[in-house]
């Protein structure tokens, strides 16, 4: 048990356990480093872009030591972007990933894996071994259990240590929400889903959960009240969950891109085959153009200052 939540005495204590966790933000998922009497383990490698800064993070915390296992726990660009950078940083690295897309791992689909559907990148890599839902696995000091975790996305796990209580919850659950819904974006019902995973979650009991991103949290209760009403405001309105997605994908385009032209974004909005597929089935009053659509989105976005406008040109803020 974490005594005190402040964030110099939750990673001391989480170091006692052997973990340590590189809070990254909302472009790379957040690392989670396990160390201990068995396999040095890495959860989740970040965005393609910050995968130098990834591999010198894990190499300064290893202090020398080899990188055995690589686990994602979905295959989401964000959180397993640094994948390559880590295989050629460490050779004999070993990558378990969730059974479901194995196939299209080994084969580098990048459509079926949604990057190219995005508008995002990931660099080709390879996988050893699966995680599978139901199983335990041995990372650092301790063995953890792999939950399936359907919602976000359909393949995507959670791990459980059960003797600390510790949840690294992916984008299943965060201090503030969840990862917008995917297979809803592509007509598949999915809330439900999400529901299950949530209820899994309370039953799981965690004293403690790692998210995805942002910073770990111990308001179990209160985050997945939180979640469970963002959940029903989107399952009454879905078309809200729609839009909503629309902003994270611009967002997250920002958060790679810094800075674009009006045009460019404009570009990248037209070409984006998922941003075409939720305009399809959204619903705006008169149908805009996909111009005026993403000129709306970007004033929203503007005066919750997620960005800035200024002169044609955007600014992620």
């Amino acid at each position: 048990m974490i005594a005190s939540h402040d964030k110099s005495t939750v990673a001391a204590s989480l170091a006692a356990q052997g973990i340590t966790v590189f809070e990254r933000g909302w472009l790379s998922s957040n690392n989670v480093l396990l160390m201990g009497d068995g396999p040095s383990s890495l959860v989740d490698s970040g965005y393609c872009i910050h995968s130098r800064q990834t591999v010198s993070l894990v190499q300064g915390a290893l202090k020398g030591r080899p990188l055995d296992l690589l686990l994602n726990t979905h295959l989401h660009s964000d959180h397993c972007g640094g994948n390559a950078s880590l295989q050629d940083a460490f050779p004999q690295l070993q990558t378990l990933i969730p059974p479901g897309q194995a196939g299209s791992v080994a084969d580098w689909d990048p459509v079926a894996l949604t990057y190219e559907p995005t508008g995002q990148s990931c660099p080709a890599f390879k996988h050893q071994g699966t995680l599978r839902p139901g199983k335990s696995i041995q990372l650092g000091r301790d063995g953890w259990e792999i939950h399936a975790a359907k919602g976000h996305d359909p393949h995507s796990v959670i791990l459980f240590q059960r003797e600390s209580g510790i949840l690294i919850s992916a984008d299943a659950l965060w201090g503030n929400g969840f990862g917008i819904v995917f297979p809803e974006l592509e007509g598949t019902d999915a809330f439900d889903d999400v529901s299950a995973t949530l209820d899994l979650i309370a039953s799981l009991a965690p004293s403690v959960v790692i998210p995805g991103h942002g910073a770990v949290f111990f308001d179990i209760r209160g985050a997945l009240q939180r979640a469970r009403s963002r959940l029903d405001q989107f399952v009454r309105h879905p078309a809200k969950h729609r839009r909503h997605a629309l902003k994270v994908l611009i967002k997250f385009k920002l958060l790679e891109w810094q800075s674009v032209s009006f045009e460019d974004l404009l570009h990248w909005y037209k070409t984006t085959p998922y941003i075409s597929i939720i305009e399809q089935r959204t619903t705006f009053a008169n149908e805009p153009s996909l111009e005026d659509s993403l000129q709306t989105l970007l004033d929203e976005l503007n005066s919750s200052r997620a960005l800035r406008l200024e002169s044609g040109h955007i600014y992620n803020a």
